[in-house]
């Protein structure tokens, strides 16, 4: 079983770490973790440095596990939600595990449901981790 999960560098993608090592450990599944960001010359040095960072982290934990981890960074022009479909089908993913916030009508209007969609476009299950709200 292959699991895939979409990372965004937040608190809250903690939270989806944890399910992917629930779900690797209970199916005896491979976990990949993609990163989509912007092709910008904008997106600090710094910020890439951290990001690393975390995802070395990341891996180590899922490693020690004894999960197999794979850290996939993209910069394209498409998406996030467009770069996980694209590698769910690419690469044969059984599950995409992500996260999602609560926003307002109108936001989610305006800017669009990055959760709806992959629900809608992915080729497999998806599973939406809620933000806890414990501190």
């Amino acid at each position: 079983m292959n699991l895939l999960v979409g990372y965004d560098v937040s608190k809250h993608s903690a939270e989806l770490v944890d399910a992917a090592i629930r779900h690797a450990i209970a199916f005896g599944a491979n976990v990949d973790i993609l990163v989509s960001t912007p092709h910008s010359p904008e997106v600090a040095p710094d910020k890439i440095e951290r990001m690393q960072k975390d995802l070395d982290g990341i891996k180590h934990r899922l490693e020690a596990e004894g999960i197999h981890c794979d850290v996939i960074v993209l910069s394209q022009s498409l998406t996030p939600a467009e770069d996980l479909i694209r590698y769910a089908v690419d690469y044969n993913i059984d599950e995409i595990i992500i996260g999602a916030r609560r926003r307002s009508k109108l936001g989610k209007f305006i800017m669009g449901s990055t959760a709806q969609y992959i629900i809608m476009e992915a080729p497999c299950d998806v599973l939406i981790v809620k933000q806890s709200h414990r501190k």
